[in-house]
């Protein structure tokens, strides 16, 4: 029966979170009928999830910790706006057991497990304790109480290396390195716990063997107040960098039937450990043999579209149900696998510079229609501002198919049809391991995107004539527009003649290559463009999504443009292509940084520095890491030399460009 205050019907909901997650769940919430309030920092007063909510609370400064992760202050905000209930969403306070307690003190539903499950199984630690009285089959590994370095070192030699350095209190991958050899485990520890303490307020770690080409395994499980308990079958998630999930997939390809059915009861075991409420998922590691639990997260996950594409069930409205009191509308017999369902995160993150994020405004943001099985969660738009403050994801491209083949077929036409402009995005990346032969045939490991790092970030794509002839007729297309202040071709007749011109020369350079030149000749038919002494004639035909149809020698193909100044993005049938349009008057030198100039390459945290002022580098040798997005980033010398100044200490707060340290390089 559910107990008075923790679970009862209400009809307003404060989404205690931001981004993509907060506008997921303000559409189920709607569609139930129920109003919502948004919580807002100062970066993102002009945010989608504030403008679909029916209203929004200012928290505070742009810092998570002043803002999102402010508990007294969310409280508060429910209080403002007669808020009854809260959904934590992912990630900042979901998981936190202060957070859902302050909720009922306060008379507000909490849209997730109690405090106490929360604390049972949220802790990695406390959580393998439950899993051993369970039987549910663990890791070896260490998760005790004791944190000091001389425990934690004799333990890592007892499990053998290489281990595996996990935050006791915290997940997607942050506080978590692998040690390879007992030299190594100091430094490892104190990264750790750094991170840790800053993303979760909490810098205990434990120690787990470290599983070898291991695959990960998660089941998704919802219980509700009346003792019912359902698992919705299990995802894959293998494909991971830096222990975080790139993309994921559902159901396991790996797993058989009898496999799925072992580890889904497995999982419903785990949950029952602490009679469960709410939706949570059980998270294993496989070796290729065995299963092992690791953690459970106390909370919706990223990745949960792809389950409720297999299942039908909208998890969202599942953890509202559950919420207001009411039993699971399903039972687990009556629970049906259907398809295979896939998932990409698209975050703002620049693969070919070591994945650093990307934070500017989305000056252009096309994505394709949500039929024929794709689904997209986005939580920008074009205009949107994204800031170094917080996680860089901006939306998760899903695609559903009976198989999974086409399933990847189908989620790599929709990555290659949406366009993201204005930062760096990781779609390009995306598809590339989605093409990947080993991904297609499902041999993989969490290692898998680490191995084969270089061949993904690649740009092996070179401008070829069809780029070289939507170059020239983007531009053309773009002055037109600009002349005229209406969309539309420059050749809706007999021909388009600017200023009387006859002849037109174009040069463009990619990636850093030499320029090639295009000459345009105009007549009073149909246009010609030479390129290397080879002509082709070519027309244009606009189309509704702001691209155009490029007609050469009588073969159509569609293309996307931006032009920004002499920037130029296209997409064509050959791929994504940045080219720059070069300036025939001259001007286009642009000033280099000294090399020998550290500087942040976005705003962030300096949390430690690694070497002291004359100290001689070798090339590649880290002098100081930075905090950025939530993530630490590590700076390094870019040749051998001495380190002849840093100029900040550990905790300032620096903005993008700011020099942080000087390398004199050896004679």
């Amino acid at each position: 029966m559910a107990r008075p205050g923790l679970y009862r019907r209400f009809r307003k909901l404060l989404i205690a979170n931001r981004g993509e997650i907060a506008v997921r769940v303000i559409r189920s919430a709607r569609a139930m009928g129920l109003k919502t309030v948004a919580v807002y920092s100062e970066a993102d007063r002009n945010a989608l999830h504030v403008a679909l909510a029916d209203e929004a609370v200012l928290l505070g400064p742009a810092r998570a910790r002043d803002s999102y992760l402010n508990i007294e202050r969310l409280i508060e905000a429910a209080r403002q706006t007669g808020a009854e209930a809260v959904h934590p969403g992912y990630g900042f306070l979901s998981e936190s057991a202060e957070f859902a307690q302050a909720c009922l003190d306060a008379g507000l539903v909490f849209v997730g497990p109690t405090a106490a499950m929360i604390t049972a199984m949220g802790s990695k630690s406390g959580s393998k304790f439950l899993m051993e009285q369970a039987g549910v089959p663990l890791v070896p590994g260490y998760h005790g109480e004791a944190q000091d370095e001389a425990t934690l070192a004799n333990e890592a030699a007892r499990i053998g290396y290489p281990v595996l350095i996990k935050a006791s209190a915290g997940g997607g991958g942050r506080g978590m390195r692998v040690v390879r050899a007992a030299g190594d485990l100091t430094d490892a520890v104190t990264s750790a716990k750094r991170e840790a303490k800053a993303a979760f307020s909490d810098d205990r770690v434990l120690i787990e063997k470290y599983v070898q080409n291991p695959r990960h395994i998660e089941v998704q499980i919802v219980g509700d107040s009346h003792g019912n308990l359902v698992s919705l079958f299990e995802r894959e998630c293998t494909l991971q960098r830096r222990h975080q999930k790139v993309i994921e997939e559902a159901p396991s390809p790996t797993l058989s039937p009898e496999q799925r059915e072992t580890v889904c009861a497995a999982a419903r075991r785990a949950a029952g450990a602490v009679n469960y409420v709410g939706a949570g998922t059980i998270e294993f590691v496989s070796d290729g043999r065995d299963v092992f639990f690791i953690e459970m997260n106390t909370r919706l996950q990223v990745e949960h579209p792809v389950t409720e594409l297999i299942t039908g069930v909208d998890l969202v409205e599942w953890q509202l149900r559950v919420a207001f009191g009411e039993a699971l509308p399903l039972a687990q017999d009556q629970i049906r696998l259907n398809g295979h369902a896939i998932e990409a995160r698209v975050y703002a993150e620049n693969p070919a510079k070591n994945f650093m994020p990307s934070v500017g405004t989305i000056r252009t943001w096309r994505t394709p229609a949500e039929a024929g099985g794709l689904r997209i969660d986005a939580g920008y738009r074009e205009g949107d501002a994204v800031s170094p403050y917080y996680d860089a994801m901006l939306a998760k491209v899903i695609a559903w198919a009976p198989t999974r083949e086409v399933a990847i077929e189908r989620l790599n036409r929709g990555l290659e049809d949406t366009d993201v402009r204005g930062i760096v995005s990781n779609i390009p990346f995306l598809s590339a391991l989605l093409t990947h032969p080993d991904v297609q045939a499902n041999a993989i490991d969490t290692g898998f995107i680490e191995r084969h790092l270089t061949q993904l970030t690649q740009d092996g794509s070179a401008a070829g004539d069809v780029e070289l002839c939507a170059a020239v007729a983007a531009i053309l297309v773009d002055e037109q527009k600009s002349a005229s202040g209406e969309r539309g071709s420059p050749w809706r007749s007999s021909g388009w003649m600017p200023g009387g011109l006859r002849q037109r020369v174009f040069s463009f350079r990619h990636a850093g290559g030499d320029p090639r030149t295009v000459t345009l000749a105009y007549g009073p038919g149909a246009q010609t463009l030479s390129i290397d002494g080879r002509q082709t004639s070519f027309s244009i035909i606009p189309t509704d999504d702001g691209g155009f149809d490029l007609v050469r020698d009588g073969v159509k193909s569609h293309v996307v443009a931006v032009v920004e100044g002499h920037e130029l993005y296209l997409r064509t049938r050959n791929g994504r292509f940045d080219l720059h349009w070069v300036d025939p008057f001259g001007g286009d030198d642009e000033e280099q940084d000294g090399e020998d100039k550290i500087v942040a390459p976005l705003p962030g945290t300096v949390v430690a520095l690694l070497a002291q002022e004359g100290a001689v580098l070798e090339k590649g040798a880290a002098i100081l890491t930075l905090e950025v997005m939530k993530m630490e980033q590590t700076l390094r010398a870019p040749f051998a030399g001495v380190l002849k100044t840093i100029k900040c200490k550990v905790g300032d707060i620096v903005q993008e460009g700011v020099e942080l340290a000087e390398v004199e390089p050896s004679a």
